[in-house]
């Protein structure tokens, strides 16, 4: 099984969402990085774009294929994990960490209740792999 932090929440798209505050880190879980194999480009959003959750932000690609990356929660983007753009693969190697993606400004603290708990992410995860 993939590591699940516990203070994280969960899409069913597998981003993983760490708030803070009115402030929050997005990134893909490390099931999704395993799946996807050697990551080789992140496409990232602007500084002050403004995405509703469900919406796409960016991409990622890998050797095996090129995938969407879906906003968790309606946020305004206040910072872009530069350090991708030369080390994309810090996303298979740190995952929850370095590999962090967009860090956004939260425009509706409530759409939280929409995400999935760890507990919740890994029964998703076993219900898929079923």
């Amino acid at each position: 099984m993939s590591e699940i932090p516990k203070d994280n929440l969960y899409t069913r798209d597998h981003e993983w969402l760490r708030i803070d505050g009115n402030k929050a880190e997005v990134g893909i879980t490390d099931h999704a990085q395993k799946a996807l194999g050697d990551i080789v480009f992140v496409e990232l959003p602007d500084i002050d774009d403004e995405i509703d959750a469900g919406d796409e932000f960016g991409s990622v690609e890998s050797v095996k294929a090129v995938s969407s990356l879906f906003m968790p929660m309606s946020g305004r983007i206040i910072a872009v994990n530069t350090e991708l753009k030369d080390s994309p693969e810090l996303i298979n190697e740190e995952s929850y960490d370095e590999g962090w993606i967009v860090r956004i400004e939260l425009l509706n603290p409530d759409e939280s209740a929409d995400l999935l708990s760890p507990e919740d992410y890994e029964e998703f995860l076993l219900d898929e792999e079923a």
